[in-house]
């Protein structure tokens, strides 16, 4: 996600207080982390969040008693390293349970996703996809209060400046009054809900599709829902078409070869030599497609058209797109 240049400036007039406070804000690590200081630094943040207009009240409320979570930036700093080959991400990812699970709620949801679907052109299977993948449909969004999962990974300094800006949309969504602050919770890094939009995803593209003046990504499915659709849809999402398929290359070719990194038509493609595993026609014979392949797995390829890239926009992982097409693919339409 892009950094605000608006930013820049509130930044420096803290970087300035905190200069004459002997302390630094960006530079603080969990091994410094006294009372002391930590309390100067959080009535600096309080400082700026007044000057981006939010209330005294919100902040007084969301900021009470926190102190730093050493948890938050154990996990942020200890992140493992991906070392699955596709074949076994798909394996675990794309259960046949979770398969299953996946048709179920398609059906059981049918009327308020064709309601969706025909609002924002966005194909059903895939918005139960995204959110089987995010939370496993729901079960598992994160027990992290995110107001101080945020404070800590500002106050830590690694990736400060973009978890500030999370702080402060997360600080509006509070005051705003679409979730009270003891049901905001997410994962550590502060991503929400059943969508897992981080806040400043939220402020951008979450709606309130049950008509009932808040947006809850948390419990209610109309919001959950729309919201997926509507980021698909606002990300560019071109209505009925599919996202792409798995595909064959030629004996012999060398994907590290300009002619494989360029977008091209599916007879373009198919007159290079790629072709579909069983040799039938492709799917979309849209203008533009590209050939990728799995992070990790380089002996499969797929032939992917527009709405690929705008999963892709989603979370910016080919293995983590590629699954959101083949779960929407095995959960099938409506």
């Amino acid at each position: 996600m892009k950094l605000s240049s608006n930013l820049l400036f509130p930044a420096l007039t803290v970087a300035l207080l905190s200069f004459t406070l002997g302390i630094s804000t960006s530079s603080i690590s969990m091994a410094d982390v006294s009372p002391k200081n930590f309390g100067a630094w959080l009535s600096l943040l309080k400082k700026e969040a007044l000057g981006r207009g939010i209330p005294q009240q919100t902040l007084e409320s969301a900021l009470k008693d926190l102190e730093p979570v050493s948890r938050v930036i154990e996990l942020d700093r200890n992140q493992p390293e991906a070392k699955l080959t596709f074949d076994q991400y798909l394996s675990r990812i794309l259960s046949e349970e979770r398969i299953a699970k996946g048709r179920k709620k398609l059906t059981d949801s049918r009327r308020l996703l064709a309601k969706i679907a025909e609002a924002y052109g966005v194909q059903p299977r895939f918005l139960v996809a995204l959110w089987g993948l995010e939370t496993d449909f729901g079960r598992v969004t994160g027990s992290f209060p995110v107001i101080d999962s945020l404070v800590s990974l500002v106050y830590d300094g690694r990736r400060s400046s973009f978890f500030r800006k999370e702080l402060f949309h997360a600080l509006r969504i509070l005051d705003e009054g679409h979730i009270s602050l003891a049901r905001m919770k997410g994962s550590w890094a502060g991503a929400m809900g059943q969508l897992q939009f981080m806040p400043s995803t939220f402020r951008n593209f979450a709606v309130d599709f049950d008509g009932d003046g808040r947006i809850d990504i948390w419990e209610s499915q109309e919001d959950v829902f729309a919201s997926a659709a509507n980021y698909l849809s606002q990300s560019g999402w071109t209505r009925g078409q599919t996202w792409g398929q798995e595909v064959l290359l030629p004996d012999g070719a060398d994907f590290a070869l300009t002619e494989f990194k360029q977008p091209k038509s599916p007879s373009d493609w198919w007159a290079l030599g790629v072709s579909t595993l069983d040799g039938s026609d492709f799917l979309s014979a849209g203008p533009l497609s590209y050939i990728v392949q799995p992070e990790g797995f380089k002996d499969r390829a797929f032939l992917v058209y527009n709405n690929y890239h705008v999963i892709h926009k989603w979370n910016r992982s080919d293995n983590f797109a590629l699954s959101v097409g083949i779960l929407s693919d095995r959960i099938g339409d409506l």
